[in-house]
């Protein structure tokens, strides 16, 4: 990650090899005599500092800006030489859409536009937390993430990678204090970001459970973070009966990892469950190979819980936070779990396994059992949980299942804050609640055809105790991308991390 500070001096004074402003899209030309579009480019709307840096330069920048064809469209930019007019070599206009619309997250994929356009150079110079004007904090923040995020690369297993060469950046203008803080807090957030990105996009040989659990204490200590792991002994006896059976068809056993964080005198106890299935062929009721191309993010739910306890310990957060990680791989075997076994899970309830390739909600069974003896103010399991929400929601909207209100709107805001989106969906217990019950066991851990989201969650609500408020993250469609986009490299996305820690920073 490069570095990001706050400095004094003017923008178009700075030593930097490039500077960044931005550029609003303007409204369309009105024809002559009438009120109709003239089909004539709109110039953009200059911010203040894009304004500054004109004058600067001695240019028409809007017309220079409509020659090229540049019309600040969000995530656009476009390279303006200097001619030596400033110490900068080049100007980088950013654009961030129509001035009425634009927010935070506009500024997050405008400030990662802009450190890929300005990956080959060593500097780099911005007021782009101050386009918006507003809440700098907020604005600096999503500025900086941006910035981190737009420079994500994961290229450990590359022979021959050339790493990109930009170093430092600078923010220019704004109360120093506050920038200062909000790009200290923003640079978390992206470290939790790309901590998840790393964990699902390490190859499946690299971390299978107990490769993984020692992955994870590793990143905590020395920090706040307590760790604790349960090994296949433990877990046996405990009960944990999802996991095991999930687990018994590899090599390599399942872990339960806690991670801890609590800090004197927190206001509050949050306790977070992540599936850790690190890779996925479906077990006995096997998956097509091309499903299996990309079941090395089955873990997105643990990366994701891993990333934010970190986050809220560096951010030193008043409340307390469990983190419940249940790892397994879902492999094929002579002691592979047959369809129509019986698990016994933690807790005691019994489960007929009617399909294998539905593992992750018997592994959250188990460690949801966890999570709620611990008895916090809530419970929240974040998962690559079914096809079906990928289906209903396709690959930029997350789905929330709750059986609580409040905690649904809070997620469904701080999802919108952190510009990762959800939607709720009802938990269909009279609808379909009864599919679930078990034919020779406590339930099955499939019901019928279609809704399969909602009846993954109603499974998952069946071991929640009485009385704890719960919501369950479907993030199978978010977690992973085929196509970069903005600031979501190839791969993983690290969502829905950015938007649990919003909500935790809120709590």
């Amino acid at each position: 990650m490069p570095t990001v500070a706050s400095s004094a001096t003017a923008l178009v004074e700075q030593q930097a090899d490039l500077l960044a402003v931005a550029a609003f899209s303007g409204e369309p030309a009105e024809a002559a005599g009438g009120d109709a579009a003239s089909g004539a480019p709109a110039p953009p709307v200059l911010t203040e500092g894009a304004t500054a840096a004109a004058a600067a330069l001695g240019v028409d920048l809007p017309a220079e800006l409509v020659a090229v064809g540049f019309d600040g469209s969000a995530g656009s930019t476009v390279r303006v030489p200097t001619r030596g007019s400033v110490p900068a070599t080049t100007l980088l206009v950013a654009g961030l859409g129509p001035q009425a619309s634009a927010t935070a997250d506009h500024l997050r994929r405008a400030a990662a536009a802009v450190v890929q356009a300005g990956s080959r150079s060593a500097s780099l110079a911005t007021d782009l937390h101050l386009a918006l004007g507003g809440d700098l904090t907020l604005a600096t923040e999503a500025v900086v993430e941006g910035l981190h995020l737009g420079a994500y690369r994961f290229v450990g297993y590359k022979s021959d990678s050339t790493p990109d060469q930009l170093e430092t950046i600078t923010l220019h203008g704004g109360d120093a204090a506050v920038v200062d803080a909000a790009t200290a807090a923003g640079t978390v957030t992206a470290t939790a970001v790309a901590l998840a990105r790393d964990l699902v996009n390490t190859p499946p040989q690299d971390k299978r459970p107990p490769a993984l659990a020692d992955r994870l204490v590793a990143e905590v200590e020395g920090t706040a973070v307590t760790a604790r792991v349960l090994d296949e002994e433990a877990l046996a006896e405990g009960g944990y009966g999802g996991l095991i059976g999930v687990g018994q068809g590899s090599t390599q056993p399942p872990r339960l990892v806690e991670l801890s964080y609590a800090p004197e005198g927190a206001t509050r106890h949050v306790a977070l469950v992540g599936k850790g299935i690190t890779f996925d062929t479906g077990g006995i009721s096997l998956k097509p190979s091309t499903s299996m191309e990309t079941m090395k993010m089955d873990m997105a739910g643990a990366a994701t819980v891993a990333a934010v306890v970190t986050a809220v310990a560096a951010l030193e957060l008043p409340v307390r936070v469990t983190g419940l990680l249940a790892l397994a791989e879902n492999m094929v075997s002579g002691t592979a779990t047959r369809v129509s076994d019986v698990l016994t899970m933690r807790g005691g309830t019994t489960v007929e396994v009617m399909n294998t390739d539905a593992e992750g909600r018997l592994v959250l069974a188990d460690a949801l059992v966890d999570a709620c003896e611990l008895e916090p103010d809530a419970v929240v399991d974040v998962a690559t949980l079914t096809g079906a929400a990928v289906i209903a929601l396709g690959e930029r909207i997350g789905i929330v299942l709750a059986n609580d209100d409040d905690l649904a709107d809070d997620l469904l805001a701080a999802g919108a804050q952190a510009g990762e989106p959800f939607w709720r969906l009802p938990l269909g217990e009279e609808q379909y609640g009864e599919e679930l019950e078990g034919a020779v066991a406590d339930l099955r851990n499939v019901g019928g055809k279609g809704a399969g989201t909602i009846r993954a969650g109603l499974f998952l609500s069946r071991f929640v105790a009485e009385g704890t408020a719960w919501a369950h993250l479907d993030i199978a469609g978010v977690a992973w991308t085929d196509d970069a986009s903005g600031y979501r490299s190839k791969g993983a996305t690290g969502v829905p991390v950015r938007t649990l820690i919003s909500w935790l920073r809120d709590a």
